[in-house]
């Protein structure tokens, strides 16, 4: 296959249809390879925690919180483990995947079932404007922000601030948001389940803690972890479609396919980052076949290097899009606020 990555709309969404078919072969997990990848995840985090408690219990807590970074890493890569599961794709058996699920969960903050459905909304939602709002970053048009009050301009532009975007938002979204089912709340009983054992699991698991070591050394190890991991996380996801070239459509021109492949990005992360981070920065392709085991995304590019090219993001790259922040529909890019006054209408 040639490179789509610059062919017109038409083709490249002809061309993007072919790969979820392609992409199928590639979805049966290796189960020894997935308890493995547990083991040399948990087991690690583990460790970290417990010298972070020793290093605060004997005065050095500084040097605790710069431990804090690496723990935080592997609290990310745990949670890619329950988002694989969540997707189906880390055992054959669903019950497997689900109770692994909300196992994690109980280290994430993250309520397994209640996300999981959030996060098929966004799979099945990515880069259409007409069904936004769960499990994405909310992302205007030109012609939404133009039509605002100054007072709901400034709240979006203060949402759309690094601070809050990447530190406020993150610890807020996993301390706070995540102990009800925000946006699932009318769904019946399951949202609400999977919250509140989430959140009763979580107490019990402090509550030990406390009492074994006391609330002080927990909250000043729990907390710096779960912050910097949150963080951590909420970047990721945003670099993965909050990119220049990504794609937004409406229906009938919006298609799945074409909004996997080029509205997500391909994040070519440094190779201790790629294992850190579980290959989620191959998200064009995990978008384009979400059953495929993060261990197996290497291989996918590796046979098909085409893929390599579409939606490339370097670290350096990944710098500079913190400045996009509104959708041009006219042209078909995420553009800054800078210079919005001057974009035509769609």
């Amino acid at each position: 296959m040639s490179d789509i990555s610059d062919a017109p709309a038409g083709h490249r969404g002809a061309a993007a249809k072919r790969w979820p078919k392609l992409l199928a072969a590639y979805r049966e997990p290796r189960e020894w390879r997935s308890t493995f990848e547990i083991i040399v995840t948990a087991l690690p985090f583990l460790a970290f925690w417990v010298t972070m408690w020793l290093l605060v219990e004997y005065g050095y807590w500084w040097a605790a919180l710069v431990l804090a970074v690496p723990a935080a890493g592997f609290l990310v890569r745990l949670f890619m483990i329950q988002h694989d599961c969540g997707h189906d794709a880390f055992f054959r058996r669903r019950n497997v995947n689900d109770w692994v699920g909300r196992i994690i969960g109980v280290l994430t903050f993250t309520p397994y079932d209640y996300w999981r459905r959030t996060h098929q909304l966004h799979h099945a939602t990515s880069g259409n404007l007409q069904l936004r709002g769960i499990g994405d970053i909310t992302t205007l048009t030109v012609a939404e922000y133009r039509a605002m009050s100054r007072l709901q301009r400034f709240g979006y532009r203060l949402y759309r601030h690094p601070i809050v975007m990447f530190g406020i938002g993150p610890a807020y979204l996993f301390l706070l948001q995540f102990r009800l089912p925000v946006g699932l709340m009318r769904e019946g009983w399951r949202p609400w389940l999977s919250a509140m054992s989430t959140n009763l699991a979580i107490a019990l698991a402090a509550l030990v803690l406390i009492m074994t070591i006391g609330i002080g050394p927990f909250l000043m190890v729990q907390l710096p972890i779960v912050i910097i991991g949150a963080s951590m996380g909420v970047w990721l996801f945003y670099v993965q479609h909050q990119f220049e070239t990504t794609t937004w459509s409406r229906p009938p021109d919006w298609t799945h396919a074409e909004a996997a492949l080029h509205g997500s990005s391909y994040y070519d992360l440094p190779p201790v980052l790629r294992w850190m981070t579980a290959n989620i920065g191959v998200h064009h392709v995990h978008h384009l076949c979400s059953r495929i085991p993060y261990y197996r995304l290497p291989e996918v590019l590796h046979r098909h290097p085409e893929l390599k090219t579409i939606g490339r993001i370097t670290v350096l790259d990944s710098l500079r899009l913190v400045r996009l922040v509104l959708w041009d529909e006219a042209n078909g890019r995420l553009v800054p606020f800078k210079g919005w006054k001057e974009i035509a209408p769609a």
